[in-house]
């Protein structure tokens, strides 16, 4: 693992279109239980080093009710986004992850990584990548019936302060969708 994570950390793939430079950001280990599979760092992330590190991180956490050093415990939780780098900014917020990231890296660093028990997919780009034709016709709709991915999968909207809208549009998600998936991690975490 140490080795992959190395040559992850030297990556220049899609430098030229990377406008702060590559800086992969992800934290796993090969005794991983749970992996948290989003979209790509923001710019405070980018600047710290540390996924999920920003107001977005904050509500994930509240979500699996876990406190940062359960969730920054890489023995327990693998973070490894659909592109490890920032990939910029455009008018409705940041780039979708860069397309070369995922296909190149994703593979091996699941190989190396045998204990994962549930990965949790957070927003479209993780659900379209990891659920590909098992994925419903929206992202709401796969998130609705999240239970037929399981045990497996758990797929997630991203929890940005952006979609604050999109949760009070759709209260089952606290109602049912939050409980569930504190119920899946803490039997997972004992």
């Amino acid at each position: 693992m140490q080795e992959l994570l190395e040559r992850i950390s030297m990556c220049t793939l899609c430098a030229s279109n990377l406008p702060l430079g590559p800086k992969p950001v992800l934290r796993v280990s090969s005794t991983s239980k749970i992996l948290i599979v989003g979209q790509a760092p923001g710019t405070k992330v980018h600047a710290s080093g540390v996924p999920w590190d920003d107001l977005s991180g904050k509500e994930l956490r509240r979500w699996l009710d876990v406190d940062p050093g359960v969730f920054y415990d890489a023995s327990i939780f693998g973070i490894m986004p659909m592109g490890f780098c920032y990939p910029g900014r455009g008018k409705g917020g940041d780039l979708p992850p860069r397309k070369e990231c995922a296909p190149t890296w994703h593979t091996s660093v699941l190989r190396e990584m045998p204990q994962i028990e549930l990965v949790l997919l957070i927003g479209q780009y993780a659900q379209r990548y990891y659920l590909a034709l098992n994925k419903k016709q929206s992202l709401t709709t796969t998130v609705k019936n999240f239970e037929a991915y399981l045990p497996r999968y758990f797929p997630l909207v991203h929890p940005s302060p952006r979609n604050k809208l999109w949760q009070r549009k759709n209260p089952w998600f606290e109602e049912k969708v939050v409980p569930a998936l504190r119920h899946r991690v803490h039997g997972l975490l004992g």
